[in-house]
């Protein structure tokens, strides 16, 4: 049996343990049961609200630096009612991606010895069941080469498939019918509302429809049905669009086009351009750990064993790392009209029935969903999300005038299909004044990855250029240390006590986070400048600013002090690592070049996990992962690989945040667990950056044999590497571009200078070869 595939021994139960679809805009959740199918549809773009100019209660400079005082003050009573007032302004319209509707399908006869596999490798999701002695299969297909879900049925038996299908809508405007055209047909449409997120009155609208086909048997309809009875085969296809960011009704008949056009195209061709599509992207990466006899078990018994300390599986933890790229690939297409939200691409209609919303989490959620991208070799699926920033950088503008009076833009902790970048509507979790920076970032990482001149010179330095306009005309010289520093701003979403008193305050001045970002802003867009010769008065500012900005503080536990003042942490438990960032994703502190703050770093991982009531959630232990990593401490970042998949994870693989964070529940599905998991993975075996290329900087014992081909690194590089029992054997490196680096493998370094278009194979002992 292939090991790049989830397999089952029976139908899913619930959306927890179904099978995830996409091609980076329509997407479904694929139950796989043999009495009855069901078909979770989600569309990207499928958004309750509307873009709306939100108001600020703030004049700009002046209401700022009377709030600022307070803090300089010490008085967090009273800056922080005075933010509420200022910076705390109206949810409107914000609105939640909303599912769309279930495809479900009912079988005249049951059936025994259910299977259901997705294969990673061809993104085909496959059942097969008996019934009175006959195998009836299906597979399933998101296609992202013709825009549509394509689902073959047909049956060993000489009575063939019998089945009705009809749709059921998730919110109320939903309706379908049956098309006059033919007896196979069905049309749905609907409309994105409802009440928490939004007024209920204003949402994306949709509009789709149903094809059946068969060879041989009836098909007929009525009231919103297609039956089919005794078909040798049938064959389904689904499509959708919306009118989001359209005008006039053209979109109404563009999924019924798709659908035509599938016809007349034929099954086998979709399916081989979908391979075809999907395989090109997939296969330039690939992750081999070892196999054991768990490897012949059903992923959910995989999974438990694995939660329970039975047994070695190293080929799941290379499956989870595929399954990251893979859930990318459905996510996330160079053409995708959003990027991937707090599920994804999916939606278990949970997360968007409460205060959590399923929207963009910027002060970590949606830049982890993009962690993994460079480094597994999905460069182009950053593109969604590069043109989601420059909508942020944008729509910023209006929101760095009217709530600081500062030019540039800025963003802060969420935003929705419409670019949101307004302080959220309530300040403990809301104001975060670097949310927009963070995700900006990822401008600087595909460019180190891909080296392109012309994106750096065209996308990344003018919008980053223009978020450091921001923060050079926002921030503040604090007048006790002389530093220039933000705020006031919250380390995402915690809490410390401050004046002796138990009373849990959010806000403050420069916080950690916040100096480590504008910190890698200022530098990135200073060298870019450089580089490209232009704005040398911005240089001349960059470099009287980057002089006063704050250095990393390390407190009286010895921890990496999450605030610029050592605070008492009201939350010693909590979910959030911000602080951490300079050591991973972002590589201020390096075991190399600043021992004392990996110290410090490591001080301050290993006080958070040993609280008693530690919010180990899914994107919080992805970053320990990725911490330990980053300290060259692999057994302890498997340690926390190992309980994501074992203890993070639903029986279909896909990770959840715990009952109990923001108001849960129960369970609930979050994307940036799978891909930060992916990432962390990844950098356990390549790490690419403080100028070195650093070669199995993690590994744990218990992979202590395997191979990996096609991983990124920073310099436009391409890396194979292959070892046995904890060792390199042997490794090779691809250049795209000229450069310099330095190989490093355990103590061992390497001077290595590399020229386009040349490929370099390395020894056990970095001699090339």
């Amino acid at each position: 049996m292939s090991t790049q595939k989830l397999w089952y021994d029976k139908p899913a139960a619930s959306w927890s343990e179904g099978f995830p679809v996409g091609n980076g805009r329509l997407a479904a959740i694929v139950y796989g049961g043999a009495e009855q199918e069901v078909w979770n549809i989600t569309e990207s773009t499928y958004w309750s609200g509307k873009k709306e100019h939100i108001t600020s209660q703030s004049s700009g400079k002046d209401d700022l630096a009377r709030l600022r005082q307070h803090f300089f003050d010490g008085d967090y009573e009273g800056g922080e009612r005075l933010a509420s007032q200022l910076l705390e302004p109206s949810k409107a319209n914000f609105g939640t991606n909303l599912p769309v509707c279930d495809v479900i399908l009912k079988f005249k006869a049951g059936g025994q010895n259910v299977t259901r596999e997705l294969n990673l490798e061809n993104a085909i999701t496959k059942t097969t069941y008996e019934f009175e002695g006959a195998k009836i299969h299906r597979e399933l297909f998101a296609s992202h080469a013709d825009g549509l879900i394509v689902c073959k049925l047909w049956s060993e038996s000489p009575d063939g498939v019998s089945f009705n299908i009809h749709l059921e809508g998730k919110t109320d405007l939903f309706e379908s019918w049956n098309e006059p055209q033919g007896e196979g047909r069905l049309s749905f449409k609907g409309q994105a509302l409802e009440k928490l997120h939004s007024d209920g009155e204003c949402g994306v609208r949709s509009q789709g429809s149903i094809h059946v086909e068969t060879l041989g048997g009836i098909i007929s309809g009525d009231a919103g049905w297609v039956e089919v009875s005794n078909a040798k085969e049938a064959i389904i296809y689904f499509a959708i669009d919306t009118d989001y960011g359209v005008t006039g009704d053209d979109w109404m008949s563009v999924g019924d086009k798709r659908n035509l056009l599938a016809k007349a195209k034929g099954y086998e061709s979709l399916k081989l351009d979908h391979i075809a599509d999907y395989s090109s992207l997939y296969d330039r990466a690939s992750l081999e750990l070892g196999t054991s006899e768990q490897t012949l078990l059903p992923t959910d018994e995989r999974i438990h064993n694995v939660s329970q300390g039975k047994g070695e599986d190293p080929a799941l933890f290379a499956l989870f790392f595929q399954y990251g790229r893979y859930l990318t690939l459905c996510g996330a297409r160079e053409d995708s009209p959003l990027p991937l939200h707090l599920q994804g691409i999916w939606n278990d209609d949970q997360a968007c029935r409460m205060g959590w919303t399923c929207d963009y989490h910027i002060d970590i959620n949606t830049q982890m969903n993009y962690y993994p991208t460079e480094t597994t070799h999905l460069s182009e699926s950053h593109q969604p999300l590069i043109r989601y920033i420059e909508q942020l950088a944008e729509s910023g503008k209006a929101a760095a005038r009217d709530f600081y009076g500062s030019e540039g833009w800025v963003a802060h902790t969420v935003s929705n299909a419409w670019g949101f970048t307004a302080p959220a509507w309530q300040n403990s979790w809301g104001l975060n004044v670097t949310g927009g920076l963070w995700i900006a970032m990822q401008l600087r990482d595909h460019y180190e990855y891909t080296l392109n001149e012309q994106f750096l010179s065209q996308t990344a330095y003018p919008i980053l250029k223009d978020a450091a306009l921001f923060f050079l005309d926002y921030m503040a010289l604090h007048p006790q240390y002389g530093w220039l520093v933000t705020g006031p701003s919250i380390s995402p979403e915690n809490t410390f006590h401050a004046n002796g008193t138990q009373v849990h305050h959010y806000l403050s001045m420069g916080t950690t986070l916040d100096q480590v970002l504008v910190s890698d802003l200022f530098e990135f867009v200073l060298e870019s400048a450089e580089k490209l010769a232009v704005d040398e008065q911005l240089q001349a500012d960059l470099k009287k600013a980057i002089a006063l900005l704050p250095p990393l503080q390390i407190g009286q536990k010895g921890q990496l002090q999450e605030w610029l003042e050592d605070y008492v942490e009201a939350q010693p438990e909590h979910r959030h690592l911000s602080h951490l960032h300079s050591l991973f994703p972002a590589y201020r502190i390096t075991p190399q070049h600043t021992p004392e703050l990996s110290e410090a770093a490591r001080v301050t991982l290993e006080a958070r996990k040993s609280t008693n009531n530690h919010e180990d959630v899914e994107f919080t232990v992805a970053a320990f992962a990725g911490c330990y990593s980053r300290l060259h401490d692999g057994e302890n970042a498997y340690e926390q690989i190992s309980h994501l998949v074992g203890n993070l994870c639903f029986d279909n693989l896909l990770t959840f945040s715990k009952p109990g964070i923001g108001g849960a529940e129960s369970p609930i599905y979050v994307a940036d667990g799978n891909f930060g998991g992916t990432a962390a993975i990844a950098d356990m075996l390549l790490q690419s950056h403080a100028g070195e290329l650093h070669l199995l900087p993690a590994l744990p014992s218990s992979w202590s044999s395997g191979q990996y081909r096609g991983l990124r690194a920073r310099g436009a590089l391409e890396v194979d590497v292959t070892w046995s029992e904890g060792r390199l054997v042997a490794a090779s490196v691809r250049a795209l571009t000229t450069g310099h680096t330095t190989l490093r493998y355990g103590e061992q370094t390497l001077p290595f200078n590399f020229e386009a278009g040349h490929s370099y194979s390395l020894d056990s002992e970095l001699r090339i070869q």
